[in-house]
């Protein structure tokens, strides 16, 4: 993965880890939690995804148990899946700056023929 912009669904699985180890039943679900319903990740795109990171260093396995006979997979953020979020989040953070401030520079605008 480049150092340049995250893909969302990408995004939504670090920050769902950010609280901790989790099964990947329960990343689908806070990924669509945490991001307005906006991302639904489909199990091959979250399992795909999660071995990319896994090789990338970003994430790692971190473990399985046997849920009423099925296996769970769990997984965990690492130091170095924190820290690129941390770097998505300071280039979000900059992106909004310049729209906030490119748009406090424009004239006021007029809505309904009202000032």
């Amino acid at each position: 993965m480049s150092r340049s912009e995250m893909r969302e669904p990408v995004f939504w699985i670090l920050t769902a880890l950010t609280q901790g180890r989790q099964h990947g039943y329960a990343i689908i679900q806070d990924a669509s939690r945490l991001s307005g319903g906006a991302v639904v990740l489909p199990v091959t795109t979250l399992y795909a995804s999660l071995e990319r990171l896994e090789k990338e260093g970003l994430v790692r396995a971190d473990g399985d148990e046997v849920v009423s006979g099925r296996v769970r997979r769990y997984f965990a953020l690492t130091p170095a899946g924190e820290s690129r979020l941390v770097l998505e989040a300071d280039r979000l953070e900059a992106k909004v700056f310049t729209v906030r401030s490119q748009l406090s520079l424009r004239p006021a605008l007029i809505l309904g023929g009202i000032a």
